[in-house]
């Protein structure tokens, strides 16, 4: 009775390996077809009045024709399937309805592409208040959750991430850049403080693998790491770019960055949702061995890498064709 047995065990395991790479192909197509970035769609949200009652516009790019207008101050929520964000963020702080869009459409060719920029959002209502914020732009996979309702913890507010398995070998994208401008320091809580040093876009492809404790903290191992930083001017599209992924400890490959280590700092390190629902920090505690399965893939373009608040007022970074290469 037990080859039977041992033969259903077998044929499900092989059923449920099919099952899962059939899946992760269909994330992969998902993530690929919405990184041409030719259809967007647009919210129309009305500001406050008491900051001037402006009417403005937050973009989003979906894997599908969509050219319907949005309206109101609605949350932000994805349609099935839609795996990126950008940071377009809807903010109510203190009932105050603010927006803010650093990612747009821009045409290219036939089609569009997205451009990616750090620019000042000024806040003023005569004899109430008067801010000056340094905004950076991103567009990644993952989530933000809207609204804001606050400055504080600004690394909280963005989950990177999402469920993935796969072993990539390659981010392959088409880039324009705009580069090194100097860094700008504009909380909002002082005047606009120039810091002296120049800032970069950046590219990032980061592979972990997570797990949950019991008190709900969650922690994770960098299985793959792709970061590239974009340090001189692209004024003409560089077609075709490979960011290569590299597993295991990057700290022994020749072309480690200090930029490129671990993320265990809880004022610097990611966030992700826990089983209670809670939002708490993901903190790398080390470097996977070769050959481990990831749970989770993260990527990201950053028009600055600079902290929060601080940016190269200027710098903007042009994708198109994003693809992740397996």
């Amino acid at each position: 009775m037990r080859r039977p047995i041992l033969f259903f065990l077998y044929i499900f395991t092989g059923i449920l390996a099919a099952y899962s790479a059939d899946a992760q192909e269909q994330v992969v197509r998902q993530i690929n077809d919405v990184g041409r970035f030719d259809d967007w769609c647009v919210r129309e949200i009305k500001e406050s009045a008491v900051i001037g009652g402006e009417t403005e516009y937050l973009y989003e790019f979906f894997g599908s024709p969509y050219d319907t207008l949005r309206t109101g101050k609605q949350p932000f929520k994805a349609p099935e399937g839609y795996l990126w964000r950008t940071n377009n963020v809807l903010a109510v702080v203190m009932g105050v309805v603010k927006t803010n869009n650093t990612v747009y459409p821009e045409k290219r060719g036939e089609g569009y592409c997205a451009r990616i920029e750090t620019h000042i959002e000024e806040v003023k209502a005569l004899g109430l208040v008067n801010m000056e914020v340094t905004c950076q732009g991103a567009l990644l996979l993952g989530e933000l959750p809207e609204p804001i309702t606050t400055t504080k913890d600004p690394m909280s507010k963005v989950l990177y991430g999402i469920p993935f398995t796969g072993s990539p070998k390659c981010l392959r994208l088409d880039y324009k850049a705009d580069v090194g401008h100097e860094v700008i320091r504009g909380t909002g809580f002082s005047k606009l403080k120039g810091m002296g040093v120049p800032d970069y876009a950046e590219i990032t492809v980061i592979l972990h693998k997570r797990w949950e404790d019991k008190d709900g903290n969650i922690h994770a191992l960098r299985v793959g790491t792709g970061i590239e930083r974009i340090l001189q001017d692209a004024p003409d599209w560089i077609n075709g770019h490979e960011v290569e992924i590299y597993y295991g400890d990057m700290t022994s490959h020749p072309t480690y960055k200090e930029y490129m280590g671990l993320k265990n700092d809880p004022e610097s390190a990611y966030h992700a949702i826990n089983s209670a629902g809670e939002n708490v920090v993901v903190m790398e505690e080390g470097w996977a061995e070769p050959g481990t399965r990831p749970t989770h893939m993260m990527v990201y373009f950053l028009s600055s890498c600079s902290g929060a608040f601080h940016g190269g007022v200027g710098n903007v970074l042009w994708v198109d064709n994003v693809q992740i290469v397996m």
